[in-house]
């Protein structure tokens, strides 16, 4: 193969290795050309708290109003120290508790329009009632195997139907957890008996809020049952700090957070 071949074989590779070059460069401006700008990624955040406030109204007697707790915070701060602490959610508390406030008494308080405005704004609504009508003071040991008791108990659950309609007319969204009795004289000479008693008005108060959605009764007559003494304030009625400690700690077991 003389030289003048092996030249026009060469320019000729050339010219087709120039042609293919350009039409790659062609295509891949074309490819660009038509392709939206990449968007730089959004940079993922680190979680975000929850900044929703919370709003709870306390209704009730004196457990509500936090008697014979010598921090001074009942059930119901102890309740707001552990939703702030697991949440880290601001709390606003209304507490509208009664010391010594039986159940005609807050049936005759949820009719208030303020009571009903509160109540209205609420996301949790907490609930003590029912031993001023049941222990009167103490009167309730000398008299509870009467027809009296059976009298006061029918009494007691009207009011506490009547309670939780206002609640539901005021409010039907808000979690409302409803305390039951415990028994501060269990170990007295009539304590085992008392102790039928509360336990079939606990299961009494029980069926009555299972009638209503989103109404929770919370037990609490086995946290005092085998320590009671260990729980209860010098007046031997009322929950002491740790007491009302433990109230806090079942209520908070319910919650959703």
């Amino acid at each position: 193969m003389n030289k003048n071949v092996i030249r026009s074989i060469t320019a000729i590779a050339v010219l087709f290795c120039l042609l293919w070059l350009i039409g790659l460069g062609w295509a891949v401006g074309e490819y660009y050309a038509g392709k939206p700008e990449k968007v730089p990624e959004a940079k993922v955040s680190k979680k975000v708290e929850n900044k929703k406030g919370l709003t709870i109204v306390a209704l009730g007697d004196s457990l509500t109003r936090g008697t014979g707790d010598e921090t001074g915070k009942g059930y119901v701060g102890d309740l707001i120290d552990e939703i702030k602490d697991k949440t880290k959610r601001p709390v606003q508390l209304t507490n509208l508790g009664i010391i010594g406030q039986r159940s005609d008494q807050l049936r005759s308080q949820v009719q208030e329009t303020e009571v009903g405005r509160q109540i209205q704004k609420a996301d949790i609504v907490l609930v003590t009632i029912g031993g001023n009508d049941l222990f009167r003071g103490g009167q309730g040991l000398s008299d509870f195997k009467t027809d009296e008791i059976a009298t006061i108990e029918k009494k007691y659950l009207d009011n506490l139907k009547y309670i939780f309609d206002q609640i539901r007319k005021y409010n039907s969204n808000a979690n409302v957890f409803f305390i039951g009795l415990y028994n501060p004289f269990i170990e007295l000479d009539q304590g085992k008996e008392m102790s039928k008693v509360v336990r079939q008005w606990n299961y009494d108060s029980a069926e009555v809020s299972a009638i209503y959605p989103k109404i929770v009764f919370v037990p609490t007559f086995d946290l005092f049952e085998l320590r009671v003494n260990d729980y209860l304030y010098t007046d031997k009625f009322h929950p002491n700090s740790k007491g009302y400690r433990l109230i806090a700690e079942r209520v908070a077991s319910l919650l959703t957070w």
